[in-house]
């Protein structure tokens, strides 16, 4: 599993370089035209915030991959081994269960908002909502390859966690 997402996280990184560089040149320049024009970009804005909230969103996904997010395991570490296992299994499914809520309720405001134009771009609101379905359904997946890999002993977060050599939790 972890052999098919990491093209696809590959290229989610690659893809939120380009939207960076997107949102710095459109406000650079917007600040730039504004200061030093007295004119500025009309898009600016309104892109900038539809990309900075995909480029969270994606992120995440990247995050969940490499198993980034942040965590404390400092009452877990006290624990032994197979009450460890189950602590990362209980959380897995914690999270699996939030990636649902997401996944409907950004699905729902992403049927609400088809028709909603954004005031400047015209553009469907739709698409500022389904960054939390394309989110969701991954980290959905990544969720369940974990939960696959930790039910038959063969993530090496496990064995990180459960010996308590590693950080990650």
């Amino acid at each position: 599993m972890n052999n098919l997402l990491d093209p696809f996280t590959k290229f989610l990184g690659l893809l939120l370089v380009a939207m960076m560089v997107v949102m710095v040149a459109l406000v650079f320049g917007n600040v730039v035209l504004r200061y030093g024009f007295n004119s500025g970009i009309i898009l600016s804005e309104e892109v900038s915030r539809s990309l900075f909230i995909w480029v969270t969103f994606l992120g995440s996904i990247i995050a969940m991959h490499e198993n980034g997010h942040l965590g404390s395991n400092f009452i877990v570490r006290r624990f032994p081994p197979s009450i460890r296992r189950l602590s990362l299994f209980a959380g897995r499914l914690a999270m699996l269960y939030i990636c649902w809520l997401v996944f409907s309720g950004a699905l729902t405001q992403t049927q609400i908002n088809l028709s909603v134009a954004a005031p400047i771009t015209g553009m469907s609101m739709a698409w500022f909502y389904a960054s939390g379905v394309v989110f969701s359904a991954a980290g959905a997946l990544i969720l369940l390859g974990d939960l696959y890999r930790i039910a038959t002993g063969s993530m090496e977060t496990v064995d990180r966690f459960v010996d308590g050599t590693g950080e990650d939790a």
